[in-house]
């Protein structure tokens, strides 16, 4: 691992991989498995020689997957945000994570099919955040808690018609 703080993401045992191979199909730059780890003793999640840990990188980010067992499900208290640069990424995105086995939440969430909770948000939509047109700003965050995909046009619409 090349970064210093690296965020753990607890799977059912056995999971861990898998997810890390799903998330390399994402086509998100620099994203690679790094290092795959068995127990190096009986654990209370595994045996001695079973997959433990798997390491990787997803778009720059170290990450490490850890089969720790069912005892500790995700929540959205956690999430993790991609910026997107336009629609066709947010879409591809969106439609990977949610069409292999995870669901839609609202404002951009998604769950992937481990419970992984992301935010799937164009950068654009935080352009209107900082709008300095309160109206605008508000607009676009309007439109924006309606949908469950982020619609960049028609937050646009919305902040356009409101300045």
């Amino acid at each position: 691992m090349t970064s210093k703080i690296a965020p753990c993401i607890w799977y059912d045992l056995g999971q861990a991989r898998k997810a890390a191979e799903f998330y390399m199909t994402l086509g998100l730059p620099d994203s690679h498995i790094d290092g795959v780890h068995a127990s190096p003793s009986d654990n209370p999640s595994s045996k001695a020689g079973e997959e433990l840990v798997v390491e990787f990188t997803l778009a720059g980010q170290s990450f490490v997957g850890l089969n720790g067992g069912p005892q500790f499900p995700h929540t959205e208290a956690v999430s993790f945000m991609i910026q997107t640069e336009d629609q066709t990424e947010t879409d591809r995105l969106w439609d990977a994570i949610v069409g292999n086995g995870g669901a839609e939440s609202a404002c951009g969430w998604c769950k992937d099919r481990w419970g992984v909770n992301w935010q799937i948000t164009p950068r654009r939509l935080m352009e209107f955040y900082t709008d300095p047109n309160p109206a605008r700003a508000k607009a676009a965050f309007e439109a924006m808690m309606t949908m469950h995909k982020i619609d960049i046009a028609v937050i646009e619409a919305a902040a356009d018609k409101a300045a």
